[in-house]
């Protein structure tokens, strides 16, 4: 067990955990939008938000660099052409547990549901006050404004959400975010799981990340964030009821833990997908 939790996985975990909780958090912008009627508002702080977490990448890749070095040096310095077994074996384990962090992350995420939503719309009143988006994010880290969150905040209430009009929600939102979800949650890893599997194209295989992620891209193009938004639109056009709007958050954070858990399944031959292409770029 040593030999797996090492500090590069730790910190490639735990940042991988938070970044899944926050961007699960972000949903509440669409909430906040239809409650305070600032739609473009609380995209923007949506944007703002995703755009933060995901800078935990900067920190998460070399740590997953650093996973990947570890077994592909100790081949090479043993004059092996490939990872020996044992030490395959524990990456594996390494990159199964950072996706399962991610899960949790999400876990997370949707039991803070009901302070994300409270933040933004609080974000949004902030904003309108002080016309600056740094200005209002300065106002949200005053003590007083996070004590007066935390009395506010509740969590989910089970027998809420079972009547909720999920019926309304789209059946291709349902399967397009768990594919999304399930292709991101393994796209970087797959990557840096096929450099180890491939010693000789170890930086190819790390490129081409975007080969995995580059089916979610299109997923959430097509299906998810234009479906979501007409949901959103028609609430504020009063075509809606609002609960549909909480049943879409609901259906989004649901479908995103099981997308995460079927990562696991896809995580191994998404890295053999990768390490089979390096092929076409590296000639042995």
């Amino acid at each position: 067990m040593s030999d797996v939790l090492v500090t590069n996985l730790i910190v490639a975990a735990g940042l991988n955990l938070v970044t899944q909780a926050i961007q699960i958090g972000a949903y509440a912008a669409r909430v906040a939008g239809v409650t305070t009627g600032r739609i473009a508002t609380a995209i923007s702080l949506f944007s703002l938000v995703v755009t933060a977490s995901r800078l935990a990448n900067l920190v998460v890749t070399p740590a997953l660099g650093g996973l990947a070095d570890a077994p592909a040096n100790a081949a090479e310095a043993a004059h092996q052409a490939v990872v020996a077994p044992y030490a395959l074996h524990v990456f594996d384990t390494q990159m199964r547990i950072i996706v399962g962090a991610g899960t949790v992350g999400i876990v997370i995420g949707g039991l803070l549901m009901p302070a994300f939503i409270l933040l933004f719309v609080r974000g949004v009143r902030a904003f309108e006050r002080m016309g600056s988006i740094p200005g209002a994010m300065t106002r949200l880290l005053d003590p007083r404004v996070q004590l007066a969150l935390i009395r506010e905040v509740r969590m989910p209430s089970l027998s809420e959400a079972r009547k909720l009009p999920f019926r309304a929600i789209p059946r291709k939102l349902i399967i397009g975010n768990t594919i999304i979800m399930m292709v991101y949650a393994i796209g970087v890893v797959a990557a840096y799981y096929a450099s180890v599997l491939n010693l000789n194209a170890r930086g190819t295989a790390i490129g081409l990340s975007g080969l995995v992620n580059g089916i979610g891209t299109i997923a959430f193009s097509l299906f998810v964030d234009p479906t979501s938004a007409y949901i959103v639109d028609q609430t504020v056009r009063g075509e809606r009821p609002v609960a549909d709007v909480h049943a879409m958050i609901v259906v989004l954070v649901v479908t995103a833990f099981v997308g995460t858990l079927l990562a696991q399944l896809i995580l191994f031959p998404a890295a053999e997908y990768i390490a089979i292409t390096t092929h076409l770029f590296v000639k042995h």
